[in-house]
């Protein structure tokens, strides 16, 4: 008899999801005020509430986690081999 699948699944990771009703509240300001992009408020806010967390002016917000890398690559002046985790996203080795 072949080896029968766990009954629950072995997950190596898992997304953090808050509660629906959470996820709605924040959504519904963006529905309300009609601007999903480009420094809207939200965006807008939380600028300048992580600006007052962490006490500077020089904050710069990114839509996703390679151009962060690669920007902060860039002002680094970080060039040739680079080795990482296999742990990673394909993004971290192509920054």
């Amino acid at each position: 008899m072949p080896p029968q699948p766990f009954d629950k699944p072995i997950l190596v990771t898992k997304p953090f999801l808050p509660s629906l009703d959470e996820f709605m509240e924040g959504i519904k300001e963006i529905w309300d005020n009609r601007w999903l992009t480009n420094n809207g408020p939200i965006v807008q806010r939380f600028s300048r509430e992580l600006r007052a967390y962490y006490e500077t002016e020089n904050v710069c917000l990114f839509n996703n986690g390679t151009l962060a890398l690669q920007i902060g690559l860039q002002g680094m002046g970080i060039t040739g081999e680079v080795i990482t985790t296999p742990f990673t996203f394909v993004a971290t080795s192509h920054a």
